[in-house]
């Protein structure tokens, strides 16, 4: 009877975390995916009758249909102007080699650009515009006719949904694990709903709703958490660490992007910091299986090339009045070679190959050329070559690749190994803990795709899959609506990274491409790529500007204008003048009062007493 009750019991379980996971992915897709929801409005231009609303913080002005702002006239070149933004609400105008110029209430704009104020004519060779700021009141009126989020998806019932399948691993866990090691299970499940919630409540009290992309982080994190349960349940402490150390770090990076200005002024120290980070790895680093590119702390395991990821996506994306810059693109190009050259030297040939997609991606979405990736492809392909040739054990991996079978206790002995357990697993998996795969070396890293499908099933391994794919599909709304291009960028390019090793991870560990030994994010052990992954969610966050959904993005109708910060500065001085005229005539107020007061004492001394006068008196009669 017992018996029945547990097979039942398990088998109960695994259809449960199915349902639980597709639930919790399909309300993730219609709130972030399926809903319509109302861009931001910043300002207009007046075309003729025509009133085009700017939408972004850099807009870009010309006749192409592709253009953010479109005005069909054959005088304006495909690409004529760019109308920028600061944080200040100060609007400036850039040419951007048109054939006719541009100017502004007659003044020609030179290649510093010229500031836009309200009411301003712009003159597109000889097509004149007429630009109109909205204040705060404005923008106040069009923020509370936007629609929010949260509101036919509720977040708190998608988290809970989520705390059940967490609950549900940890029943299954305790079904295999060994009693010894039951409560540190439980401590690391519990500690992640706690972190969860807490990061729920926090955003409900600063009045955000937008909670898909942190439940479906936290989602991945658990799946994760139960590899890190299965295969090292003795140092879920660690792991419980990290995760703590990653969702801070997430909230920190996504509050620092608030301000384009600070993100501007950092920029070359965030990269110097990378450069540097990468130096310590070459000179410092251990090679392990042929590559050097891990660093002991304490205890801990550090790969410093997983947060230079973070450094080279904040690098590379930048915001559109810099786009036209080539000393600007030429840096990024620099910055990018040093980088994959340090990773040769390295030998870390997975995370090169991410570099270089990222740099491919970030190239395209910063000069919209074409020609100029493919001849990164040519260039980036020799290099490859010669790698390959240079790195024996990187010459193995291709060569092994597609023939694992015809050697499965060498070349292929891994990549075997977890082929046959995601197929001995099934649809439904054996259940948590229940495999034999995690034996293998480095079977919760790079093959943890295999132990997943082993232990959970194939149905829980391809919605982890697709709640990075989600991920990366709203990454793509996002940026068309985002503010500046520096969050549009960034949101594109971290999940162009994250992509990119999902792939290698899953394809590799299937011998559909060759394995390089890439971590799966959020899902393999390790605590630099679970750092990574969390600050990766910040770029995403940024680019998000539906109304109340993220807190990395300050509200639209709190934002001022230029017009409201002058009229600020106008109260203030204002308000200080008056405060020192109070205080001139608080001073001659006191002057007056000292110099009456004076002249009362004077008058005082000068009259006589009343004897004086009687004696006075008396010796004129005599």
């Amino acid at each position: 009877m017992q018996g029945d009750f547990y097979t039942y019991t398990i088998a109960a379980s695994k259809a449960i975390l199915i349902l639980l996971s597709f639930g919790i992915l399909l309300r993730c897709l219609r709130s972030m995916l399926r809903e319509d929801y109302d861009p931001e409005t910043w300002a207009y231009i007046r075309y003729g009758r025509d009133r085009l609303p700017v939408q972004h913080w850099e807009v870009i002005i010309g006749r192409s249909p592709d253009c953010d702002v479109y005005i069909p006239e054959r005088e304006i070149s495909r690409t004529h102007a760019v109308l920028t933004r600061n944080d200040l609400g100060v609007w400036k105008i850039h040419d951007v080699f048109s054939r006719g110029g541009v100017w502004v209430n007659n003044t020609f704009v030179d290649d510093d650009g010229a500031e836009v104020k309200d009411g301003d004519i712009i003159n597109l060779n000889g097509i004149c515009v007429r630009f109109t700021d909205l204040s705060m009141e404005k923008r106040e009126r069009l923020e509370s006719k936007r629609s929010g989020v949260g509101r036919r998806y509720s977040p708190a019932l998608t988290l809970l949904m989520l705390t059940a399948f967490q609950f549900v691993l940890l029943l299954e866990h305790s079904f295999y694990a060994k009693p010894e090691v039951i409560s540190d299970i439980a401590l690391g499940f519990g500690s992640l709903i706690v972190m969860e919630w807490s990061c729920f409540n926090a955003m409900r009290i600063i009045n955000r709703a937008g909670f898909e992309i942190e439940t479906l982080a936290f989602y991945l994190t658990s799946i994760g958490m139960s590899v890190a349960a299965s295969s090292t349940p003795e140092d879920l402490y660690k792991q419980i660490l990290l995760t703590l150390a990653g969702v801070v770090l997430f909230l920190l990076c996504g509050w620092w992007q608030r301000s384009l200005k600070r993100i501007s002024s950092s920029r070359i120290l965030v990269a110097l910091a990378a450069l540097i980070l990468l130096g310590i790895n070459v000179v410092a680093s251990d090679v392990v299986l042929g590559a050097r590119n891990w660093l002991e702390f304490w205890g801990f395991s550090f790969q410093p090339s997983e947060i230079v990821k973070v450094a080279f996506v904040y690098v590379g994306a930048a915001t559109l009045d810099r786009l036209f810059r080539r000393n600007n693109l030429y840096v990024f190009i620099a910055f990018s070679a040093i980088c994959v050259m340090a990773l040769a030297l390295i030998g870390d040939f997975g995370t090169a190959l991410v570099f270089f997609i990222c740099f491919l991606v970030i190239s395209f979405m910063r000069s919209g050329s074409i020609a100029t990736v493919m001849l990164a492809v040519t260039g980036a392909g020799l290099a490859g070559f010669l790698a390959v040739s240079a790195r024996p054990y990187i010459a193995q991996r291709f060569a092994s690749w597609g023939h694992v079978w015809e050697d499965i206790y060498d070349k292929g002995f891994q990549q075997t190994r977890a082929m046959s357990a995601a197929a001995a697993g099934g649809l439904f998996g054996k259940g948590a803990g229940n495999g034999w795969l995690k034996r293998i070396f480095a079977a919760n890293t790079d093959l943890v795709f295999g132990m997943v499908c082993e232990e959970l099933g194939l149905l829980i391994a391809c919605m982890m899959v697709l709640a990075v794919i989600l991920l990366a599909c709203f990454a793509v709304r996002s940026a068309r609506t985002g503010r500046s291009s520096y969050y549009s960028i960034a949101a594109c390019a971290a999940m162009t990274i994250l992509l990119t090793q999902l792939a290698l991870n899953v394809f590799g560990s299937m011998d559909i491409l060759p394995f390089t030994g890439v971590t799966f994010p959020f899902v393999s052990r390790g605590g630099s790529s679970l750092l990574s992954c969390w600050m990766m969610m910040a770029f995403l966050k940024s680019a998000d500007t539906r109304k109340e959904a993220s807190f990395a993005v300050r509200p639209g109708e709190t934002i001022r204008s230029a017009r409201d910060w002058q009229q600020s500065s106008d109260e203030r001085k204002a308000r200080r003048s008056e405060k020192k005229q109070e205080k001139i005539r608080a001073k001659e107020q006191v002057k007056a009062q000292r110099k009456g007061r004076g002249k009362e004492r004077h008058q005082e001394e000068k009259k006589p007493s009343g004897k004086a006068k009687t004696r006075s008196k008396g010796a004129g009669k005599t």
